[in-house]
């Protein structure tokens, strides 16, 4: 068991256009069902599901804490989301809302720092990512024990994600020997390099060579060993976080139940002194000691609306008004009715503004999604990042 859970709800989530933006990004859409069966303890988001895997694995006893490092444009949705929670579930939450969007190396040094600054004590971390389905929870608790031991041994452990394919849009892990000292427990290998994402012939090779798995983002340690490997490869970047002074009662407020931290003193400054760059980057390639978990739970990124549109299906969850003439094989997304004639095999998103952000319709013809990337980086290109 992990005595404390770091969820990473940053990023805007732009493959999902226009339904995940800037304004409402991936982490705040329904979490669909991936089975018939849909897991009981998801409770509406894909936020929310992350939280429901870290109230299941931190230590309540040795008050655990589950912190949700966001930016500031999104803590009115953040504590939404959490009403659903009984108040004792909630005294273990809290949001840390960040100044300025740098990756996750940064948001990652913040939160280590807040938690041994909080305990005093060592304390054995999860970073969770807060916009993937990850089922079944009961695979999920026996790969984190796995990787719980690691920890304890002074290890940074990743969890590694069984490639289905030659995947472009994924980071991989090259797995070493095994380090599983018992047949019934997880797969666990030394990690030899991290691998950008690469090009198509590139990840076909990964694939055809069996030892390399997609990296899924989720990472785990203890909070000395997490700051010492900082201090020793990016000390730049945990340096202005160490300045800060310890957080008391008076930077804290409270909204609907959730303990917020909102007035850190010179977080904003301690910020604006770091650096963007991700915790792949900053601190996992430069690790001699990580160690893989082969995951045993399903992982899926939902990476494109061919795929989210097939999951909301199958979970009926989908609440749009749709009339259809003469029309099939087509999914509707729509906030405001729409009207099908004559056409097939469409995916079509509509946000219409009425929430206060801009309107945008995306019709795409399905098995094509993937290039909504490309419409982003033109919409980029045109300056109107009010769209996004």
């Amino acid at each position: 068991m992990f005595t404390d859970c770091i969820i990473m709800a940053g990023g805007s989530g732009s493959r999902l256009w226009p339904a995940s933006s800037s304004r409402n990004p991936k982490q705040f859409l329904p979490m669909p069902s991936i089975s018939d069966t849909p897991e009981p303890f998801v409770r509406g988001s894909f936020l929310n599901a992350a939280i429901e895997r870290a109230l299941a694995l931190i230590d309540r006893q040795r008050d655990g804490r589950v912190i949700i490092i966001a930016g500031h444009s999104h803590v009115a949705r953040i504590v939404k989301d959490c009403e659903k929670y009984s108040s004792k579930e909630l005294q273990h939450l809290v949001l840390i809302p960040e100044p300025a969007a740098k990756s996750t190396a940064p948001a990652i040094a913040c939160a280590a720092t807040f938690i041994d600054w909080a305990s005093g004590e060592e304390r054995k971390i999860l970073v969770l990512t807060s916009d993937h389905i990850i089922t079944p929870m009961e695979k999920f608790l026996v790969d984190a024990a796995a990787a719980e031991a690691f920890v304890q041994a002074d290890k940074l452990v990743i969890f590694g994600i069984t490639p289905q394919g030659p995947e472009t849009g994924y980071g991989y892990i090259e797995a070493g020997i095994p380090l599983s000292q018992v047949a019934e427990e997880p797969d666990v290998f030394k990690v030899l390099s991290f691998r950008e994402k690469p090009d198509q012939k590139t990840a076909e090779t990964f694939l055809q060579a069996g030892n390399f798995y997609w990296n899924s983002g989720m990472f785990a340690f203890s909070s000395t060993f997490i700051l010492k490997e900082f201090r020793r490869s990016a000390a730049e970047l945990i340096f202005p976080f160490g300045k800060l002074r310890a957080p008391d009662q008076r930077s804290f407020r409270t909204e609907g139940g959730l303990r917020i931290l909102w007035n850190w003193l010179d977080l904003d400054k301690a910020y604006r002194h770091t650096r963007a760059i991700s915790f792949d980057y900053a601190i996992a390639e430069k690790c001699s000691g990580a160690v893989m978990v082969k995951a045993g739970f399903k992982w899926i990124d939902v990476g494109s609306w061919d795929e989210y549109a097939l999951l909301i299906k199958r979970s009926g969850l989908s609440r749009s008004e749709v009339y259809q003439c003469e029309s099939r094989e087509c999914f509707v997304d729509s906030d405001i009715p729409v009207a099908l004639v004559g056409v097939e095999d469409l995916i079509i998103t509509v946000r219409s503004g009425k929430d206060g952000g801009p309107g945008s319709v995306l019709v795409a013809k399905r098995g094509q999604t993937q290039k909504v990337r490309e419409i982003v980086e033109q919409i980029k290109a045109n300056g109107r990042n009010e769209l996004l």
